[in-house]
């Protein structure tokens, strides 16, 4: 399969522009196909009123007549190399759906077909009790099924298996039987080890075997299908959240980004670890002394799948390339170093800090506070991007995690008791909006959080706490 990507950027000055007159074109189109199909424009309602989302953050495409194609490019989009009947195009700079320029595509500048992407099409078939007959069985790496056609449009809904094509996906006999067994693969890998590089090793041999049986970029899907299972198993608002996407037969299909917070000792190990799944480097964040933080950001082309990788860096390290770079066990913990020290890395025992999904903010925070999930203040809050913590699910600390901190003299007797007593922050759900189809992160509004969620940062904690 060809993919096509966009040149992602390792210089730390990369900044992602907004493309607003791109989002009002692809919203106006939108808009229009609402108007003329009653079931998408029921389900939009039901999206924003019973999960806080968009509609457009969960559409996968749309067609258009051929005629669009100036105001297409003259908004940012180009051509995308992907097997397709239709000319298929992309905005390679922003978050935004793709758009199939075929004849007839469109009546009017409505669109004639226009389909959501859910995780997992049976279950949105069964949520919403439809007749149709889902096109592509169990494993095959686009399936559809019809929603509803009416006044000349066709509603669809579609699961992709880390496949970015519009044709039928090969057949490959016993593919099925593979994807089940590196579900179950992932599903059941050891974490805790006596010896954390025993951990690392025995997840670099799963993935070999994963890669093996399915390829790379569906053993990526399915990773960070169980890993997204994993943190909702230890965070409160991701279980509600999820049931509140599943009800509509939705799933995580808006994820925006994983974060993976980890030790010094094997930043490079996730760095490569995530590589081999075909992820590629974007940009890096560092906060220097202050706040001594980095972070590597990593995008996979296929999936969709961004991952934000957090790690401990000292203000010397931040001239080098610390994803690649290995790191040296450094005198002090900072906020990333502390919470990998209580809980483990995100790679191994602890699992994802949080999952960050796109939502309309404002709604999403009211509809979590009736379910008595409170939200912190925001840390970014600007048009083009919202961003706010659940407050964080308090984790219990394994007293050997303590004894060895305080042995070390990396934390005192009055942190080790308060550990012990009251546990430590370990994970959120992250609320966030984008508009103007914006990729990027505020590395000043990272930087205040990082610090407000140390374990050790009670007030600023506190401070940024909004009960509301």
């Amino acid at each position: 399969m060809t993919t096509a990507t966009h040149s992602l950027s390792t210089d730390t000055s990369f900044d992602w522009p907004l493309a607003y007159q791109a989002e009002s074109l692809i919203r106006d189109f939108i808009s229009a196909f609402l108007l003329k199909n009653s079931a998408a424009q029921e389900l939009a309602k039901d999206m924003s009123e019973k999960t806080g989302t968009d509609f457009l953050e969960w559409v996968d495409h749309f067609t258009l007549a051929p005629e669009h194609e100036g105001d297409l490019r003259d908004a940012g989009f180009i051509d995308e190399p992907v097997r397709a009947v239709q000319k298929v195009f992309y905005h390679p700079l922003a978050m935004l759906p793709r758009v199939l320029l075929q004849a007839a595509g469109s009546v009017d500048s409505v669109p004639v077909k226009l389909a959501i992407r859910s995780e997992s099409v049976v279950d949105f078939v069964a949520r919403h009790q439809l007749s149709g007959k889902i096109q592509g069985g169990f494993g095959d790496r686009l399936r559809e099924v019809v929603i509803s056609a009416e006044h000349g449009t066709t509603f669809t809904a579609v699961e992709r298996l880390a496949y970015r094509d519009f044709v039928k996906s090969e057949n490959v006999p016993g593919f099925a039987t593979e994807v089940i067994a590196v579900r179950e693969l992932w599903r059941s890998r050891k974490r805790d080890f006596p010896n954390d590089e025993d951990g690392v090793r025995h997840a670099f041999a799963l993935q070999e075997e994963a890669i093996d049986r399915v390829g790379a970029d569906v053993a990526c899907e399915l990773f960070f299908a169980e890993e997204r299972v994993y943190w909702e198993l230890k965070n409160r608002a991701g279980r509600i959240q999820k049931r509140r996407q599943d009800l509509l037969g939705l799933g995580w299909g808006n994820h925006d980004h994983h974060t993976f917070r980890s030790s010094r000792r094997f930043f490079a190990d996730l760095v490569t670890f995530l590589q081999n799944f075909g992820f590629k480097k974007r940009e890096r964040y560092y906060a220097g002394a202050e706040a001594g933080w980095g972070a590597q950001i990593l995008e996979h082309a296929v999936t969709g799948i961004t991952v934000f990788a957090d790690v401990d860096l000292m203000p010397e390290e931040t001239e080098i390339d610390f994803s690649s770079q290995r790191l040296q066990e450094a005198p002090v913990l900072r906020t990333v170093g502390l919470w990998c020290a209580l809980h483990g890395d995100s790679f191994l025992q602890a699992g994802m800090h949080h999952l960050e999904a796109r939502f309309e903010f404002e709604n999403l925070r009211a509809q979590l506070a009736d379910e008595g999930i409170n939200t912190m203040n925001p840390f970014s809050n600007f048009d083009f991007l919202k961003q706010a913590f659940t407050q964080g699910e308090r984790w219990q600390v394994n007293p050997k995690r303590v004894e060895r901190l305080l042995e070390c003299g990396l934390i005192t007797k009055e942190q080790a008791t308060k550990f012990l007593e009251e546990g430590a922050v370990g994970s959120h759900l992250e609320n966030l909006q984008r508009r103007g189809g914006f990729k990027g992160f505020n590395q000043k509004s990272v930087s205040v959080i990082i610090e407000a969620t140390d374990p050790r940062a009670t007030s600023a904690y506190s401070a940024m706490t909004n009960p509301k």
